[in-house]
């Protein structure tokens, strides 16, 4: 069953990707970080490191390794510049690829940003029962991607399914 009456909370790691900012100044973990508490979830943890394939993966890998952790969202790296590395970094530690979530965000950001959305390279998947979805480092991409998708798709009342039955419980 993928769909229950009542609502569940999650417990949600955010993880930001950046050369540039500090925590201080991290309005897009900030977005997440209220889209998920306002929406009932609990933030977990929450860190900010540079742009480099081992930091990512050595932080995603402990939180994946987390009992507690339900899901990881992650903001910035996602381009197509250089140092761009966060699906690098991730995709090596799914045991099951979204293909439909990045499908859907770039359908949905066409919208609003055009053809640029060509160069985003978000995607979602599952790692040892573990939601990981690696989004744009924008603030609207971060609203885009929770209030179009992921608000829905955590929610455990969403019908006909959504992804609560795939997370650790």
């Amino acid at each position: 069953m993928s769909h229950t009456s009542e609502f569940h909370p999650l417990n949600i790691c955010v993880l930001t990707v950046s050369d540039t900012r500090t925590l201080a100044e991290d309005k897009s973990g900030d977005t997440l970080v209220q889209r998920l508490t306002d929406a009932g979830h609990r933030l977990h943890k929450r860190e900010l490191i540079k742009d480099d394939i081992y930091q990512i993966r050595a932080v995603v890998s402990a939180w994946i390794a987390e009992p507690e952790a339900q899901v990881v969202l992650i903001t910035g790296g996602t381009g197509f510049a250089g140092r761009d590395s966060t699906p690098e970094a991730v995709t090596p530690l799914l045991d099951k690829q979204i293909e439909g979530f990045g499908e859907l965000f770039r359908h949905i950001s066409f919208s609003e940003i055009g053809t640029s959305t060509i160069q985003s390279r978000a995607l979602g998947g599952l790692a040892n029962r573990t939601l990981i979805f690696c989004l744009p480092g924008s603030t609207n991409a971060c609203q885009t991607a929770w209030d179009k998708i992921l608000a829905a798709q955590l929610d455990s009342r969403t019908r006909p399914c959504n992804f609560y039955a795939q997370v650790r419980l």
